[in-house]
């Protein structure tokens, strides 16, 4: 078995489900039974002017949740949701629900410890992840100073590493791939012996680079400016063509919905498997997909989150709730639904029309009017959800940049990052994804380890923020680590 392999289909199952069934039981079911509290304070805020606030070093909630969409909506959110069904059956999509529930809590738990233990740099912006909650938080814990500190470390490095691979290479390999075929140049002739198209890839890789320059250019404001504007558009317009496939094949609606949860549980025997092998490929291949999708438990996003305006640590965690909620409850069940109406997937033989990787794009050209209408809007969604991650990935790498060498010398990784974007042009897709699955699963290791063993701080600050904000109890806020030492 390979490492790649060895991460997600061993560590990840074990590392993933133990933190996300831990916090479901020490949190109280948070996610289900606060429902009311962190839907109101998320999407019920999102038209009001508080969603909006930020102030100097930092910025305003929805920033904080545009950004870190941005860096979590990608090709997850429609290639693998395709991937996912066409290797488990409709049964993965439950897996992925599942992934996403226990994914909210965890995604609750590590955001607020990113605001708990955050901490303003030399320029007087907040600096936060699973590094200075290792250092601060594992590392005040008797016999783990340096364990805790060399941790910090490793998951810098792996979040550096992530952020070319996942981040930057991977997003922008499939962009080119999906936009070279479905734009295709071949015709158009530049030189004597050559045409458009053996130097198209290259073209993409350097506009993309260019356009990448102009958002990432001026830090963090300058990325939130972007991804305020781009994230809401990119998800209504993915969501509206969804939408009309959805409605147009109504009539299979509930057929999906019963293919899903019949097949999650399915023990039929597979192809070269004995009994369970339906179960284990659903399971294995939603649960994997999800994580993926969302990010939830590798600590990426608390990065953005952490430079939030919001001073009380529950209420950011709830948007990192709210973030693992759209980008897998909504948007990857979306995918999975247009899939499974459209008729690109036969759900009484489990045959489906072409490639996983080609599936979502067969879905919308049967139900699209136009000769590959679908497939160029496959293709375009693809290039925003996939740009707006290099776009969020830039900050992470930033910021784990910063945490290793210091804050004078993050413009030496910004200009390596925005370099890699032509290299993932030209590369070949295997490699590209082999390296981002291994770096991106590898953060995952160090963030839990610290969430796990600091979950007594989130039991704490949200047993505190409970009994002030809804029991009315007159007590100290929990809000700083620093402050509260």
């Amino acid at each position: 078995m390979d490492l790649n392999s060895f991460i997600w289909d061993k560590l990840s199952f074990l590392f993933l489900t133990f933190a996300g069934l831990y916090l479901l039981i020490l949190l109280g079911g948070f996610q289900l039974f606060r429902f009311p509290l962190w839907w109101e304070k998320t999407f019920g805020t999102l038209f009001k002017k508080e969603a909006k606030l930020s102030s100097k070093g930092s910025i305003s909630p929805f920033a904080s949740l545009c950004t870190s969409l941005a860096a979590t909506l990608g090709v997850g959110n429609i290639v693998g949701v395709s991937s996912a069904i066409c290797i488990g059956g409709p049964g993965a999509v439950f897996w992925m629900w599942v992934a996403a529930f226990l994914g909210m809590g965890t995604s609750y738990a590590e955001n607020i410890l990113g605001i708990y233990f955050r901490r303003k740099n030399i320029g007087g912006e907040w600096s936060g992840g699973a590094m200075y909650y290792l250092e601060e938080g594992l590392g005040s814990v008797k016999g783990f100073k340096t364990i805790a500190k060399c941790l910090a470390y490793l998951f810098s490095v792996f979040t550096v590493l992530a952020s070319f691979g996942m981040g930057s290479m991977g997003q922008v390999n499939k962009i080119v791939l999906n936009l070279t075929a479905s734009f295709p140049a071949g015709n158009l002739k530049l030189l004597r012996g050559f045409t458009f198209a053996d130097f198209y890839p290259l073209f993409l890789g350097i506009l993309l680079f260019i356009l990448a320059l102009i958002a990432c250019t001026g830090g963090l404001k300058q990325i939130t400016s972007f991804t305020e504007k781009i994230v809401p558009f990119m998800i209504v317009f993915f969501m509206s063509g969804s939408i009309y496939v959805i409605i147009k094949n109504a009539h299979n609606v509930i057929p999906a919905f019963k293919a899903i949860f019949s097949s999650a549980f399915s023990f039929e025997a597979g192809v070269g498997g004995g009994t369970g092998f339906i179960l284990g490929r659903a399971f294995s291949e939603g649960f994997k997909r999800g994580v993926f999708s969302n990010e939830a438990g590798l600590g990426s996003s608390v990065i953005v989150h952490a430079s939030t305006s919001l001073e009380e640590p529950c209420e950011q965690g709830m948007w990192g709730m709210f973030e693992v909620f759209v980008d897998t409850i909504l948007l990857c069940t979306v995918t999975a639904l247009v899939v499974l109406t459209s008729g690109a997937y036969n759900l009484n033989t489990n045959l489906f029309s072409g490639s996983d990787a080609t599936l979502v794009a067969e879905a919308f050209n049967l139900n699209f009017p136009g000769r590959d209408l679908g497939g160029k809007f496959v293709a375009i969604c693809i290039f925003l959800f996939s740009f707006s991650t290099v776009i969020g990935w830039n900050h992470y790498g930033a910021k784990a940049w910063e945490y290793i060498f210091g804050e004078n010398s993050v413009f030496i990784f910004k200009a390596l990052h925005l370099l890699s974007i032509p290299l993932g042009a030209v590369l070949t897709s295997s490699l590209a994804w082999t390296v981002s699955d291994i770096f991106n699963g590898l953060m995952m290791l160090p963030n839990l380890i610290a969430v796990i063993f600091l979950s007594g701080y989130v039991k704490r600050i949200t047993n505190n923020y409970i009994l002030r904000k809804k029991k009315g109890r007159n007590i100290k806020p929990m809000l700083s680590y620093f402050k509260n030492k």
